[in-house]
């Protein structure tokens, strides 16, 4: 069976990780993707992640996965005939990854392919976006994760060290899955556009839990202090393991579990988060006395998140991937990489071929006759959204499925998010509202943020009457979408099977967090279990203590990997009029953002650590604290600086002022100042430890060094590129008043100009008029609230 994009032709003039990444999906979802290079090549071809020196004519690992299945052509644009070439490939293509780094891309730039080639959706993906005061400046993954909030945001990391950044590169990979899903999104309208996308709007939307918002309407941020996770990545008797509480209940079952039931206190004013911290010690002590394997054991027994903490060494052992064959061998170069981040039936992705060898379709494309598409028709019927007219039943909660089924419903898909009086949304329940106010329920910024533009029922599916209902509301939809563990749906009978019964040509996405097969398929999965299984946690912290867990990238991350299997999905019922079984795991989603821990082991036996903020892709990278107090009344205000190339070092030392260390022949090489590193940190700690934050930034940035102020992260609106971009929107929500809300982290040449055009739902606020549109009339509806069937307060 065909790939969904078969025939689907992708320029990719990306260098780096997120326009590779981008690219990846697309080719996975079967696209011919066309990689044009400059002599020289793609710099990935030659990198890293754990330095390994790349032979000459060779390719690192991490390129050769990323670039599977895809074709080479190598342009000099200074040369008429390479420049005729790419033009007539333009002009045969559906679509163009843009990012800046070559001289191809310098010479071919989103604005002049866009204008050339209408018929072109043109994807752009840089650090700022490409207008805005900002759109210019320096910058790297780990200064964006300052500015976004992502570093301070969670609370991660201890009081008395510098906060710590999230390891890898995670936010390449997520701007990466956003490029790619808005490339598909924006397919739907059947004519050109040009997708301008920022890393800096996507770290914001993978790394911070809607600061801005929950600052807004509840008046303070959403963490003040950083302090470890509780219990979060222990030391057990054997190995590390990860125990989470996401829920007051899960933290009831903790203290039964590790022996101290007289912790229970469902009366306390402190959180749960508050209360393990206070019994911190006596539940480490409780881990470090048990077998790793015991606990988990346990854990999974009492309904507790857990999870091993995986690393590039021992990911493949895990039973769970074993039994879902979660990994496999790179085509060309055999090393270890994750298979695809969904699975999908009876739609098929492409299996992975090799990744090609710099320029070696260069002399085919050269003969091959190139058939220019057709230019667009000015008159040509098409929605303003890219996704009008689509149908969404959203039975998810929390974090991962809403933000999946969020960005449909900006893009114009009419969702309809589902809910019980018994067990409502869990975001809603989530901010420390005291339930003796009126309408407590109404109150959570998380849950407003994650659900504008949707319309809001409640069903009671323990009840037989529920479930009718939904069956009759399954037939109105084109998708239905869920993230519970399976054992969920199987309890009331609703797996693809009976969803296509009643709807033969239905998408159906299920988002579990371990899948829906293997031994650890119904365990609770929360983001921080996920990130800890598949290696994201263990590259986040410091070297001389356990690792921190992000406890945020698990569930945005599986969202948008979801939004991208869903529209591959609906792509192979456009063609087809099948229905498909899409399975996004979130633990899938999450091994392929992780993929270089496994590839650098598998491929040059090297073991990736974590290594507080350092990094490879810069030196020196690291947080200096500045001079002044914060917010908290705290000496803990800190910037990132991050030298990514030895211009950006010699563009350093002149900003300040060629000091004598600073100039020493062997910092000119980045190899020379990663063996230095130390003495470096110390130098730029005591320039920094005499000026501010926007001092340093002014010194730094007008030299083209990437440097940012580590933002507590409710302070994104200060942020005047945000605010050129309209980033944020202010919504009036009628309980919580008016608020601003982030949209999505790309701009589109075809519009919205708004994306958020209704307040997140009330609960059951739209009963009555969707099962009127079912047929019932208002003594039907009137019956089924008396019964509990539905209605607009938790019971």
């Amino acid at each position: 069976m065909a790939a969904p994009l078969t025939g689907y032709t992708v320029v990719d003039l990306s260098t780096g990780i997120a326009g590779a990444y981008c690219t990846k999906l697309l080719a996975d979802g079967g696209a011919e993707v066309v990689k044009v290079e400059p002599p020289d090549g793609d710099w990935l071809r030659s990198w890293s992640a754990s330095g390994v020196t790349i032979a000459p004519g060779t390719d690192g690992a991490l390129f050769s996965f990323l670039a599977g299945s895809k074709r080479s052509i190598v342009v000099e644009p200074r040369d008429a005939d390479d420049v005729g070439l790419l033009n007539r490939l333009l002009a045969a293509a559906d679509a163009v990854v843009w990012s800046p780094g070559s001289s191809v891309a310098q010479a071919f730039t989103p604005l002049e392919i866009r204008s050339n080639h209408p018929h072109l959706v043109v994807t752009s993906i840089t650090p700022f976006g490409l207008d805005g005061p900002w759109r210019d400046r320096a910058a790297t993954e780990f200064t964006l994760q300052a500015w976004s909030g992502g570093i301070i945001g969670l609370g991660r990391g201890v009081a008395e060290r510098a906060p710590v950044h999230v390891g890898g590169q995670v936010g390449e990979y997520l701007a990466g899955a956003y490029a790619s899903a808005a490339t598909l999104a924006v397919r739907y309208l059947g004519r050109g556009d040009l997708i301008d996308l920022s890393v800096l709007e996507s770290q914001i939307l993978g790394l911070t839990y809607y600061p801005v918002t929950y600052f807004e309407m509840l008046g303070r941020p959403w963490r003040d202090a950083r302090r470890p996770t509780v219990p979060g990545v222990a030391a057990a008797q054997d190995g590390l393991v990860d125990l989470g509480c996401g829920t007051a209940q899960q933290w009831f079952d903790l203290c039964a579990m590790v022996g101290h039931p007289e912790w229970i206190d469902e009366n306390s004013p402190l959180t749960i988060t508050e209360q393990a911290n206070i019994h911190a010690d006596d539940i480490y002590a409780w881990v470090r006395s048990q077998p790793a394997d015991a606990i988990r054991e346990l854990a999974t027994a009492f309904r507790i998140p857990n999870a091993p903490v995986a690393n590039g060494a021992n990911v493949t052992s895990l039973d769970h991937f074993q039994a879902r064959d979660s990994f496999m061998r790179n085509p060309r170069d055999g090393f270890t990489q994750p298979r695809h981040p969904y699975r999908m039936r009876p739609a098929q992705l492409r299996e992975p071929g090799p990744a090609p060898r710099l320029g070696e379709h260069t002399v085919q494309y050269r003969a091959a006759s190139l058939t220019p598409r057709p230019a667009p028709t000015s008159d040509r019927p098409a929605p303003h959204l890219p996704l009008s007219g689509l149908r969404v039943l959203d039975l998810t909660t929390f974090w991962a499925g809403p933000s999946c089924t969020h960005f449909l419903a900006m893009l114009g898909a009419e969702v309809i998010h589902v809910e019980s009086t018994g067990r409502p949304d869990g975001t809603r329940l989530i901010a420390g509202i005291p339930v003796t106010e009126e309408q407590w329920w109404e109150r959570s910024p998380i849950f407003a943020a994650l659900n504008t533009n949707k319309k809001g029922l409640t069903l009671d599916l323990q009840s037989p009457r529920g479930r009718e209902l939904l069956h009759r509301l399954i037939a109105t939809c084109d998708v239905v979408a869920e993230n519970f563990t399976p054992r969920v749906l199987d309890s009331i009978g609703l797996d693809f099977a009976a969803v296509q019964s009643i709807r033969p040509d239905v998408v159906m996405v299920r988002m579990p967090g371990f899948g829906l097969d293997g031994p650890w398929r119904d365990n609770p999965a929360f983001a921080y279990v996920i990130e800890s299984a598949s290696g994201v946690s263990w590259l986040t912290g410091y070297a001389d203590r356990t690792p921190f867990e992000p406890y945020s990238v698990g569930d945005p991350n599986a969202g948008v990997h979801a939004l991208n299997a869903l529209l591959l999905a609906l792509e192979h019922r456009r063609r087809t009029g099948q229905g498909v079984l899409v399975e996004a795991a979130m633990v899938d989603a999450a091994l392929n953002i992780a993929a270089e821990q496994v590839i650098e082991y598998s491929a040059y036996g090297e073991l990736l650590e974590r290594d507080g903020n350092r990094g490879p892709t810069a030196a020196p990278q690291n947080l200096y604290r500045t001079n002044e107090i914060d917010e908290f009344g705290r000496l803990d205000s800190w910037v990132a600086i991050a030298v990514s190339s030895d211009q950006q070092w010699g563009r350093l030392c002149d900003a300040l002022g060629s000091p004598a260390w600073a100039t020493d022949p062997a910092l000119s090489t980045a190899a020379g100042r990663r063996a230095d590193a130390d003495r470096i940190d110390e130098h730029l700690a005591a320039w920094c430890a005499d000026r501010t934050g926007d001092q340093i930034v002014v010194a730094l940035w007008d030299a083209g060094v990437p440097v940012a102020k580590v933002l507590q992260p409710h302070r994104q609106t200060e942020i005047p590129q945000l605010d050129a971009r309209g980033f944020f929107e202010v919504v009036d929500h009628p309980v919580c008043g008016p608020a601003r809300l982030s949209t999505v982290p790309m701009r589109m040449s075809g519009g919205p100009c708004r994306f958020h055009t209704q307040p997140a739902p009330l609960l059951g606020q739209h009963n009555h008029e969707l099962l009127t549109e079912l047929g019932l009339t208002d003594a039907e509806i009137a019956q089924l609230e008396a019964d509990g069937v539905i209605g607009q307060a938790p019971r």
